[in-house]
């Protein structure tokens, strides 16, 4: 079973990497898909591989932007994977419409808030509008694309 969830999480942080690189221009910068796979892993993996899958592809997206921000993409890092670890405690627990308010308030709003001492004011307010609509992105995906994807880890379950 551990080398289940570990194939998995491998399986959905190699997904996230690839959502890296699918960008959509967004204002200040660019909105990627790399969220998109640890939401979906949410469904059907414990709240650390979800988290680690997310942690992996913010780092895979901004190392094939340059690192912007230079080592403050370790603190949305660390975000992304308290974000993705509390979403996925949420949707085992069956709050599956908390766990998308949840994950739009902590991923735009609460993720960037930081931002507002560490840089500056001004770059939390231009930078706001790009990750909202990256997040409700990566969230109207997900939330289409993930019950088809637990349909199918549900019929190779009872057919494995």
């Amino acid at each position: 079973m551990k080398l289940r969830l570990l194939t998995l999480a491998a399986m959905f942080a190699a997904l996230s990497a690839i959502g890296a690189f699918i960008k959509i221009p967004v204002g200040i910068g660019s909105a990627a898909l790399d969220t998109v796979p640890a939401l979906i892993a949410a469904s059907f993996l414990p709240p650390f591989y979800a988290g680690a899958a997310s942690l992996i592809g913010h780092l895979s997206s901004s190392l094939y932007a340059g690192f912007p921000l230079g080592p403050l993409h370790i603190i949305i890092a660390a975000e992304m994977f308290i974000i993705l670890f509390v979403y996925t405690k949420l949707h085992q627990a069956g709050h599956h419409v908390w766990k998308w308010v949840f994950f739009i308030l902590a991923n735009s709003v609460l993720a960037t808030l930081p931002f507002y001492w560490i840089i500056s004011p001004e770059f939390f307010v231009a930078a706001l509008p790009a990750i909202t609509l990256a997040t409700f992105l990566n969230a109207a995906i997900a939330l289409i694309v993930s019950p088809v994807v637990t349909g199918v880890m549900e019929r190779v379950k009872t057919h494995a």
